[in-house]
């Protein structure tokens, strides 16, 4: 089992930036990607970034491209989400996940963090 913890959510003005860090734990040796996904209220849970743990190849939903950037550090075994320019409607809760296939969909990944809130006012 891996471990998740995310840190780095908060309040920002529309044009702003945050820097979400995703620190893992446990049996950190099985994951083969990570992936940042986000949930505002009443909405299902989506895609937002993911990473190859070996590698280092991105994926970005349309939405994010060119304003956030997913990064890792694998000797701290922390994922970073750089979000840039942020709009409100990147407001939600931002979970961090690992998985051990290639995927963008929240069920082929098999740990997730508690998550951390981002809002983002006009």
């Amino acid at each position: 089992q891996v471990q998740l913890v995310e840190s780095g959510g908060g309040l920002v003005q529309a044009g702003g930036s945050l820097r979400l860090s995703c620190a893992a734990s446990g049996r950190t040796f099985s994951v083969y990607m990570m992936a940042w996904f986000r949930q505002a209220p009443g909405k299902d849970r989506e895609f937002v970034a993911n990473i190859l743990w070996s590698g280092g190849t991105t994926q970005y939903t349309d939405s994010v491209k060119g304003r956030f950037t997913i990064s890792k550090d694998n000797a701290r075994n922390t994922v970073y989400l750089q979000m840039n320019s942020l709009k409100p409607e990147d407001t939600a809760v931002y979970y961090c996940a690992a998985g051990r296939v290639y995927g963008t969909n929240p069920s082929l990944f098999e740990s997730w963090g508690q998550g951390t809130q981002v809002t983002v006012s006009s």
